[in-house]
């Protein structure tokens, strides 16, 4: 995929989708930043890939916080001298019934899920503008786009970064980067194995491929889109759901 040498910065990346994305980078030959909120989480998974001999900077980092943000960017420019791919995964759910959602619920997935997408966004384009180049790949979702009932807080984050990856690609295109959305379906995390097994059949009676996604298949797709082979894509919503948005 022509990454060998590139420098990966990867939001959420102790579990799920952040981790296999971070091992999928990894493979290619990318040095990647971990960042999540839980420092042994993710200081774990950064143990566990450096074992396989990988070049990995665990960062203990909450992306709703501006200053975490930017110590973050700090020591992966300090630690590599570069950075060429952002992928913003950090995610949350907090999930109730519009009328009974509290203010809380509600500012908690939009600060997490969206204005952490914006935080990172703003201060990862200072070195690629410099570089003249970079990949911004953000995680948002099916449901952003059909919505969910129960989710109106995480589907308005998720629709958010739809149209924050939009604007951003037609502002940073003539510098060299490009940003795109990977929009995933149900795929097999924490998330999905909190749901009850009669909630997770009829989710899957849904989907024409009658399965969750792995993570791994999402990261694929998340490393293909930092790859020079997707030079020519950006501002777009890659669906990958198994057929449950068509």
């Amino acid at each position: 995929m022509t990454l060998h040498g590139k420098v990966a910065v990867v939001t959420g990346g102790s579990r799920g989708i952040g981790r296999a994305v971070a091992s999928a980078l990894a493979r290619e030959g990318v040095a990647v930043i971990l960042c999540a909120r839980d420092r042994v989480a993710v200081e774990k998974v950064a143990a566990e890939l450096e074992g396989s001999g990988a070049q990995v900077l665990a960062v203990k980092a909450d992306v709703t916080q501006t200053s975490d943000v930017e110590q973050m960017i700090e020591a992966c420019l300090k630690r590599f001298g570069s950075l060429n791919i952002l992928v913003n995964n950090a995610g949350i759910t907090r999930d109730n019934l519009l009328l009974r959602m509290k203010d809380d619920e509600w500012e908690t997935v939009l600060n997490t899920n969206l204005k952490g997408v914006f935080h990172c966004t703003r201060a990862a384009l200072r070195p690629m503008l410099k570089q003249r180049g970079g990949r911004i790949i953000n995680l948002t979702s099916v449901i952003g786009i059909m919505g969910n009932p129960g989710q109106a807080n995480y589907a308005a984050a998720k629709a958010g970064i739809i149209g924050l990856t939009k604007a951003t690609a037609k502002e940073v295109a003539s510098r060299g980067i490009t940003v795109n959305a990977v929009a995933p379906g149900f795929v097999e995390t924490d998330m999905t194995h909190a749901l009850d097994p009669k909630q997770q059949e009829a989710i899957r009676s849904q989907i024409p491929l009658g399965r969750f996604a792995t993570p791994e298949e999402v990261a694929e797709l998340v490393v293909f889109l930092a790859s020079d082979r997707a030079a020519y894509i950006t501002g777009q919503v890659i669906h990958i759901n198994g057929g449950l948005w068509m």
